[in-house]
């Protein structure tokens, strides 16, 4: 009886959230940052290019700064910022003798300070940057909304439509270039649709933790597949059931959203290693794996 009465409650209480429009916003969110990240981090994982991806998501922060001073969207700025940072380091490590890891060491220091510097220039009441260090599902407008589903629009087009070239290109660069396939073209396409899956969940999850949403559940979902196209789809039901329990846990906690649902993702890859610890002694990963 106690039970159904709890269940009852909880009921209730979703239902009561799902009357807000901040909390639909965020479902919302949540669901197109599943696709889109889902998509795009197994990429990033497949590439090895978490550190890449955290150079160009620490260097936004100077695009968001110069928005702030020039009185234009930061998330703008962001944009710009985070396209030229990562054709900068691909460019820096491919034609000069720098380091491709120096490469993003330095424009992720420039992109921190300049931020710092000009948001310290910019007159008036110093804005509140703690949504966009940490960020916050439950602050998500419509106009970020509308620009998520854009990216998760053209994200879903270009992988079904080039995913054969992309799949060659993330496991075997040289065999694709063997092949005639435009390798640099598609890497700097993929660095673009990166960058933009980066600023655009700055909103969800922040500079600070929105890798984490293009890393853990893609890297928790390789513990069980390696086809690329099973990470993806297993990746997005991890990233989504995250966040969404993240969310109404973050809500009963009284907790910053995006913090509990990285936590969350964190708990799901332990969750899977110790799946994955009990598979192996039972000699059931390798059937699995092969699946």
């Amino acid at each position: 009886m106690t039970m159904f009465i709890t269940t009852t409650a909880m009921n209730d209480t979703i239902l009561q959230l799902l009357s807000y429009d901040f909390f639909r916003n965020a479902l919302l969110a949540a669901l197109l940052s599943s696709i889109t990240c889902g998509i795009i981090g197994s990429y990033i994982v497949a590439r090895r290019m978490v550190f890449i991806s955290g150079g160009i998501t620490h260097a936004s922060f100077g695009g968001i700064g110069i928005g702030y001073f020039l009185g234009m969207n930061p998330i703008v700025g962001a944009v710009i910022f985070s396209l030229l940072s990562a054709f900068g380091i691909r460019l820096a490590s491919q034609r000069t003798d720098i380091r491709e890891d120096s490469a993003i060491g330095i424009l992720w220091s420039l992109g921190m300070a300049l931020g710092i510097i000009f948001i310290f220039l910019t007159p008036g009441y110093a804005p509140n940057l703690m949504n966009y260090l940490f960020g916050s599902v439950l602050t998500v407008s419509d106009t970020d909304l509308w620009m998520m589903l854009a990216l998760t629009i053209l994200t879903i087009a270009f992988f079904s439509i080039f995913y054969h070239t992309i799949l060659f290109i993330s496991f075997d660069e040289e065999y694709a270039r063997s092949h005639k396939a435009p390798v640099e073209l598609f890497n700097y396409i993929l660095l673009a649709l990166v960058a933009l899956a980066i600023v655009l969940h700055i909103r969800v999850a922040g500079i600070i933790l929105v890798i984490s949403y293009l890393t853990i559940p893609q890297t928790t979902a390789n513990i069980f597949y390696s086809d690329l196209r099973r990470i993806i789809f297993l990746s997005i039901a991890i990233s989504l059931l995250g966040s969404i329990a993240g969310l109404l846990i973050s809500y009963y906690l009284n907790l910053p959203s995006g913090a509990t649902i990285i936590f969350v993702f964190v708990l799901c890859f332990a969750l899977a290693k110790a799946v994955r610890s009990v598979m192996i002694k039972a000699g059931l990963r390798k059937s699995v794996q092969n699946k």
